[in-house]
């Protein structure tokens, strides 16, 4: 995830304004926040009232029924341990004689990184290095639940795989940043301790269909970060950055492959709920990964960077607008029939919303653009 999972979930990343009931606190993936006015019209009518809710007991066994199929079409999207990539293949390797000139030739590359990119990527790991508190999450959530820990159902061992392969993004980006020192790595770990310990509620309960929709989101828009933050670290010279960003990326893209499929499999089962469970994650302002993130001094640290994010090209509101009709390509929803009354009042609902959110691109940006340089912890406490 990202401050778009992302992350950010992101996070990666707020989609729409804070409601009147987000929690203040700030917390895969790290979305900007499209700042919107919050008296303006277009705010009222995506400000609707939301309940999580959870699973009734025939939709938990119709999710169940699911299981032999995750087995075929889900579990295999996990690599092995034995072949899949770990941070020590991207790093200086400490064991080796040439360590110390591996390091030197990484800070080298450092040295012409702007601040505000080393903003946008310190964001982003911060927000994957809270996994603790996304696996807690799904390990809550109806379906996904390990009550054990050890649980042998596909969706007990996919959450657990998920994370394991998450859990490598943070460690990557952390040492990596540590390594480069350009950046004052106590303040980043104490905003990563705030931020587990702050935990998070994304406002959906414990509800699989909210939180498969919301997953597939979220990777996806992590997916786009990351590649972003590759193209930009190449553009600033340093493409070993960019092949570890790159990296991330494609584990993102596999990640959102997933849970799409877990979304379109409940779209054919159970369309209206699986409707209703699509727009209700889009009226509200998505909660995402990063919204708790607190350094001990900004308390809107969160909406700061997503600012950096939108003005540097990291994860734009313009991004999020295509994320969006891409899952209305993918899961048919224009052309979905046989919804009951509430499912065709969402179906009209998210099918719209692309439009009206591109008539506010503009002043999103506008508004990301014209943000006041801020102080950054991160960076040292140069303003950005």
């Amino acid at each position: 995830m990202i401050m778009c999972s992302f992350q950010s979930i992101p996070s990666v990343l707020a989609t729409f304004p804070k409601m009147a009931n987000t929690p203040c606190s700030f917390s895969k993936f790290f979305m900007p926040s499209t700042h919107l006015n919050s008296g303006s019209k277009e705010t009222k009518d995506m400000k609707k009232p939301y309940c999580a809710k959870s699973m009734a007991p025939e939709k938990v066994e119709l999710f169940k029924s699911t299981e032999g199929w995750a087995r075929d079409s889900i579990l295999p999207l996990l690599k092995p341990v034995e072949k899949s990539w770990q941070p020590a293949d991207l790093l200086p390797d400490s064991a080796s004689d040439g360590f110390v000139e591996q390091v030197k030739e990484l800070r080298e590359r450092e040295k012409e990184i702007p601040d505000d990119y080393l903003v946008a990527i310190v964001g982003n790991m911060i927000t994957e290095e809270a996994l603790p508190m996304y696996q807690s999450r799904v390990s809550s959530t109806e379906i996904y639940r390990d009550e054990t820990g050890r649980e042998d159902t596909p969706w007990a061992i996919w959450s657990r795989g998920w994370s394991a392969e998450e859990n490598r993004h943070g460690d990557l980006l952390n040492k990596y940043l540590y390594l480069s020192g350009r950046i004052d790595i106590k303040q980043v770990e104490k905003t990563i301790q705030y931020m587990i310990a702050s935990g998070t509620d994304f406002g959906f309960g414990d509800n699989p269909y909210h939180f498969s929709v919301y997953t597939s989101v979220q990777e996806r828009a992590t997916f786009i970060a990351h590649g972003n933050t590759a193209k930009l670290a190449l553009q600033h010279g340093d493409s070993k950055l960019a092949q570890i960003c790159g990296t991330i990326a494609s584990d993102e893209k596999r990640h959102e492959t997933a849970y799409s499929r877990i979304v379109k499999k409940l779209f054919e089962l159970d369309p209206t709920e699986a409707m209703v469970a699509f727009a209700d994650m889009l009226r509200i302002r998505m909660i995402m990964p990063g919204h708790s993130m607190y350094d001990g001094k900004d308390e809107q640290l969160f909406d700061h960077v997503s600012n950096v994010l939108m003005r540097i090209g990291v994860y734009t509101t313009t991004d999020y607008i295509n994320v969006l009709e891409h899952f209305v390509g993918i899961w048919n929803i224009e052309k979905l029939e046989g919804l009951k009354s509430d499912g065709k009042i969402a179906q009209d609902y998210v099918c719209g919303l692309p439009e009206r959110l591109r008539k506010m691109e503009e002043r999103a940006l506008a508004r990301a653009t014209q943000a006041p340089a801020i102080s950054f912890s991160w960076v040292f406490d140069r303003e950005v």
